[in-house]
């Protein structure tokens, strides 16, 4: 709920406030397909002053989360150009910071049901969204969360990364995804090595949704 949100925001910027000479403390949040709900988007945004916001999609317009389909009954190819298409929409809205793990669908595709994606096929599209950031000023999250799971590989994986860097792109950030508290921060050394190895010399930390870029240690 709204009120529910503000008050995690409300308690991030206490806490911001108590440890301030210890540790800085950042208010952010995940805004999911936020275009299949967008008043309730932009209530959000207009309800809180956040640092960071992270764009994500996990599921088409009018369909499961890609967790919940039944591949024996799902045209890949369709379903994942309909998939770019929708992320693209998302670029072009425009209302964020970062997008969040641009290859979600592998995690289930290719992780938990062993099918086979071509990514020379997606290439295009792929080259479409990583353009599309770098022209909207926008940051590609590096999703560490893959590494934890089937999957076996960050979100998007080096090869895609390596590729919004050659494309010019300039903002990364790494997130690791972590729905308990254990996996906080989980896979961030492995992500640093990855974005240096593709080129990066710095990551994006956002304030006040202004990128502070810090080298990679």
């Amino acid at each position: 709920s709204l009120s529910g949100i503000r008050r995690s925001f409300e308690q991030a910027r206490r806490a911001a406030d108590v440890f301030r000479n210890r540790l800085k403390v950042y208010a952010g949040i995940e805004l999911g397909q936020p275009l299949q709900g967008p008043k309730a988007a932009e209530d959000i945004l207009a309800a809180c002053d956040f640092d960071f916001v992270l764009a994500s999609l996990h599921n088409l317009k009018g369909k499961k989360d890609f967790y919940e389909l039944d591949y024996s009954q799902v045209d890949l190819t369709k379903t994942l150009h309909q998939y770019f298409d929708e992320i693209l929409e998302t670029i072009e809205w425009g209302k964020f910071d970062s997008l969040a793990h641009l290859t979600y669908p592998w995690r289930y595709i290719v992780g938990e049901h062993g099918l086979a994606i071509d990514d020379v096929q997606l290439s295009g599209r792929i080259d479409e969204a990583l353009t599309a950031l770098i022209k909207n000023g926008k940051a590609l999250e590096v999703n560490t969360s893959g590494l934890r799971q089937k999957l076996g590989e960050t979100m998007p994986n080096l090869q895609i990364v390596k590729r919004y860097y050659e494309l010019g792109g300039k903002l990364v950030t790494l997130g690791s995804d972590a729905h308990r508290w254990p996996d906080v921060g989980a896979g961030m050394e492995e992500g640093m090595k990855l974005i240096r190895q593709a080129g990066f010399t710095h990551f994006a930390l956002y304030s006040h949704h202004e990128p502070k870029l810090l080298p990679i240690e």
